[in-house]
């Protein structure tokens, strides 16, 4: 029983971990400190969601409707190719510091922008909807492996959420957000162009 949390923890954290658009914007909400929890926890919910979902069949519908995923597919390429070139901006522009973030978003846009980068990217229902249900399947207890993938999920946003707070403190420096908002930006773009050339789904 304990093997399927085990097999669901990591199955799953070794596909949330790889850098995603996802990872890239809350890390880079958390080093601005600009209401990272909450777009953490917004990614928790959507992933717990999605997985709970995906482990009762939900998946499947995907199948039949590869349409659909293709305009979020395209959908998603644009809004991650507007998410990068504003970080690029301002990595061009240049920060004064912490006391630039402060000016920065509200609540309701960054939970807007993070509901945007999940919704919109196909690969998110790939995962938590076919992919990760799949191994589940084949587990003696689904609701232990379930357990363990949501637990993976809940763990690796918030270590992004702290970890990037953390370093804000020795990251204030004009240089150093220049380097932060280009790295953000460039894997933005690079995830946005991946997306685009993806072969459409039949």
């Amino acid at each position: 029983m304990l093997e399927s949390f085990i097999t669901g923890f990591f199955v799953s954290g070794g596909i949330i971990v790889a850098i995603g658009a996802q990872n890239a914007y809350v890390l880079g909400q958390a080093v601005h400190r600009q209401h990272h929890w909450w777009s953490a926890g917004l990614c928790m919910s959507s992933d717990v969601l999605l997985l709970s979902a995906g482990m009762f069949g939900v998946g499947a519908l995907l199948l039949t409707a590869p349409e659909v995923m293709n305009v979020l597919r395209w959908l998603g390429v644009a809004f991650l190719a507007w998410l990068a070139g504003q970080a690029l901006i301002r990595a061009a522009r240049g920060r004064t510091g912490l006391d630039a973030a402060k000016g920065g978003r509200t609540r309701r846009q960054v939970l807007l922008a993070t509901l945007a980068v999940t919704v919109l990217n196909p690969q998110v229902y790939l995962d938590t909807l076919l992919l990760i249900p799949s191994v589940g399947a084949q587990q003696e207890s689904a609701g232990l492996f379930l357990a363990g993938a949501a637990g993976a999920s809940v763990s690796w946003f918030a270590l992004l959420a702290w970890g990037g707070a953390a370093l804000a403190p020795w990251l204030s420096r004009p240089l150093a957000w220049r380097a932060i908002d280009g790295v953000i930006g460039v894997m933005l773009a690079a995830i946005a162009v991946q997306l685009a050339v993806q072969p459409p789904l039949a």
